[in-house]
């Protein structure tokens, strides 16, 4: 029986807990896994940047990818590498480049979702171009930003189209709120969105393949208390909802790897961000919940690399828009679409293949995140962000909420 060895790489910008945690962790599994009487085993190693020839062959069968939604030498390096060597890259980058928040919220409401009503208006500013002046002279209407902000009610949010991490989102009350957002805009083009009121829980869904978990989400926290630790607070179709709109708009758009928000008002499930195609990752902000993060992104990755997973290098929309065009309830749609979902992720086979090989990993975890190692990466992650002075204290909380998992995961 041969030996074949499977070689997955780390994408990576400034990420530093996660690597060294994923990295350990999959050298404790010591994966040695008979796949269809071969030998498989894994090496895993971080990417560098350097120059490339575009016919060069690269080694990696799987690239965990966390930096080429803004790096472009990395980017092009990995579209290449898809295209000529087959390689599978969690996420799709040419989805990751076009996709923004403005596509999202234009293809789940083609879809049914019930996303907040939604207008983009024309920037307040715009860079000097040659043809700018004739053709806003000609086609760019005059509107009345008070009228659209009356008819759709307040609150609303202002935000980017294509933002991300809050950055440039205002809360919008009245009319002069909404003239003074709009004056600071500059040359963002903007979003305006419904508020969602009254709502009673705000949950961050994170997916990763056909995994998810559940996140009671604090937005006006400071970072390291926005991810609550609450347990046991959805009932089981809440779960199933959002778990399956997760599902969906990650297979809808090739992302392995994103994050679904979403609010509760009078028991609907309103989705008011999901184009997250690259989520937060480090124990700073997701402390309790880091563990599980860890893990997942082992399991997707080691299932992609040891079972030669394709990459989906075109979108399928049509199957999704043909139930779309059903005439039935949404609820009977979203199923329909999870089922598309989970076939695309390969859900089953996933599973199974978990099972079998993987099923040490949940205790070895266990051990290992209690760890010096995991005491460490909090410290080298808490040194990268915090002033000198709370180093120590943020280091004790971000160990002691891991420990705290650790002991109800035991339980």
């Amino acid at each position: 029986m041969g030996t074949r060895t499977r070689h997955i790489g780390l994408s990576l910008g400034a990420d530093i807990c996660w690597p060294i945690c994923y990295e350990a962790l999959f050298k404790k599994l010591d994966l040695k896994l008979d796949i269809n009487g071969e030998t498989v085993d894994f090496e895993v190693e971080r990417v560098a940047i350097e120059p490339f020839d575009l016919r060069q062959p690269v080694k990696y069968d799987v690239v965990i990818d966390r930096l080429t939604h803004w790096y472009h030498t990395s980017r092009e390096w990995i579209k290449k590498a898809i295209l000529s060597d087959d390689l599978y890259v969690f996420n799709n980058p040419w989805s990751l480049q076009s996709m923004e928040k403005h596509t999202s919220y234009c293809a789940m409401m083609r879809l049914g979702f019930p996303v907040p009503d939604t207008w983009l208006i024309p920037p307040k500013s715009y860079e000097d171009r040659p043809d700018l002046e004739p053709t806003l002279q000609k086609y760019a209407k005059l509107f009345d930003l008070g009228e659209i902000g009356d008819n759709m009610g307040y609150p609303l949010f202002m935000k980017p189209y294509d933002g991300g991490a809050w950055v440039g989102v205002t809360a919008i009350h009245d009319r002069d709120k909404l003239r003074d957002a709009y004056e600071q805009s500059g040359t963002r083009v903007m979003h305006l969105q419904e508020g969602v009121q009254p709502f009673d829980v705000f949950v961050r869904c994170v997916g990763l393949g056909p995994q998810w978990r559940f996140v009671n989400y604090d937005p006006g926290a400071p970072l390291h208390d926005r991810y609550r630790m609450d347990r046991d607070y959805l009932s089981p179709q809440d779960e199933a909802t959002l778990s399956q709109m997760t599902m969906v708009i990650n297979a809808f758009f090739g992302w392995d790897f994103n994050s679904c928000e979403a609010l509760r008002s009078n028991g609907v499930w309103r989705p008011i961000d999901f184009a997250n195609a690259c989520p937060d990752s480090q124990v700073t902000s997701l402390h309790y919940h880091f563990p599980w993060l860890i893990k997942a992104n082992l399991r997707w990755s080691i299932f992609c690399a040891a079972t030669d997973r394709s990459m989906h290098k075109n979108l399928s929309w049509q199957q999704f828009f043909d139930i779309a065009d059903q005439d039935k309830p949404f609820a009977d749609k979203l199923e329909d679409y999870a089922a598309l979902a989970m076939k695309h992720f390969d859900a089953e086979r996933f599973e199974e293949f978990c099972a079998t090989h993987l099923s040490h990993l949940d205790e070895v975890a266990h051990e290992f995140f209690g760890s010096d190692v995991v005491l460490d990466a909090i410290r080298q992650k808490v040194e990268s962000l915090y002033p000198a002075h709370e180093i120590d204290q943020f280091t004790e909380l971000f160990w002691d909420r891991i420990q705290l998992w650790r002991a109800e995961s035991a339980a």
